[in-house]
């Protein structure tokens, strides 16, 4: 069966622990008891799109232990085809997240066998899919190789430029969607990548066309996402929700992104879906088991 959306990402085991702060340097905070929950941004994001209808597969890598099993079971689950998923002798990629009460986390990553998927390992699938979705929790020239080698077969392409990274410019053109948050927009844009909390102007974002996709994308968490086409922005306010966990929030618009795109919606119209479907994951705790069906998605304008 080919695929309508081909993700090429990560797939982690998430342990989760809830705390009412985020430590300091050397100071150790107690949390609550530890979930372990199927995550990564790959693996996040097929299952997203698989929860919304959409032909999935993922090609990613796990590792031959129990939180491997974790994932594939999710995903076989969820709809997402996993034949494209490498069983590596490396362990699973972990995160480690800590949440606070207001729904906000931070994430700390070891890849793993994530770090194993190389740019042969890359089908030629991605020429049958009609879009396909890479981020950057695995090895970088994988996700080159993927972007330009779907891009020359026609496939319409999506890169979740996170964790945010200097990319050639011959990947960037090769790019239809450039999806990026606001603080990852503003280093894109020259701002500082050491953590701070730089934020970019809309009227600036056009300039993220002159890198050399073809449109982008940028969310901007409660307040939505922006939209820029043909140099022309569109905002897109997100609807009003309780956020429980913000964790995986982001690859929940991308799956319903590249779901939308690949029914042929506009980009505008997709990024309207994709925000509704992000705004519905913060109300439930963890990433993939947040994510909602069709039925589900009833959320106030």
């Amino acid at each position: 069966m080919t695929a309508q959306v081909l993700v090429v990402g990560s797939a982690n085991a998430d342990l989760v622990v809830a705390a009412d702060r985020r430590p300091a340097g050397g100071e150790t905070v107690l949390g609550g008891d530890t979930e372990v929950l199927p995550g990564g941004k790959g693996a996040n994001t097929a299952v997203a799109a698989a929860r919304l209808g959409a032909e999935v597969a993922l090609l990613g890598a796990v590792g031959d232990d129990a939180h491997g099993s974790l994932l594939l079971d999710s995903l076989s689950t969820s709809g997402v085809r996993t034949d494209l998923v490498r069983v590596v002798r490396r362990p699973t990629g972990l995160a480690f997240i800590t949440v606070t009460p207001d729904g906000e986390n931070s994430i700390l990553v070891s890849p793993g066998a994530n770090s194993a998927l190389r740019p042969e390992d890359v089908p030629a699938a991605v020429s049958e899919a009609k879009v396909l979705v890479a981020s950057l929790e695995i090895p970088l020239d994988t996700v080159e190789h993927a972007i330009t080698t779907a891009a020359k077969a026609g496939t319409r392409t999506i890169l979740n430029l996170s964790p945010v990274v200097t990319l050639p410019e011959s990947t960037l053109a090769a790019v239809d969607v450039l999806l990026v948050n606001q603080h990852e927009a503003a280093w894109l844009l020259g701002g500082s990548q050491d953590g701070a909390e730089s934020v970019v102007r809309t009227s600036e974002l056009p300039a993220l066309l002159e890198l050399g996709p073809r449109s982008a994308v940028v969310t901007a968490g409660a307040q939505g996402a922006v939209c820029v086409e043909d140099r022309r922005v569109s905002e897109v306010p997100s609807p009003h929700v309780e956020a429980v966990d913000t964790t995986g929030a982001g690859d929940a618009f991308a799956g319903a992104l590249a779901f939308a795109l690949a029914q042929d919606s506009s980009l505008p119209d997709a990024v309207e879906r994709a925000v509704r479907v992000a705004a519905f994951s913060v109300t439930r705790r963890g990433a993939q088991p947040s994510y909602p069906t069709p039925a589900e998605l009833t959320l106030p304008n």
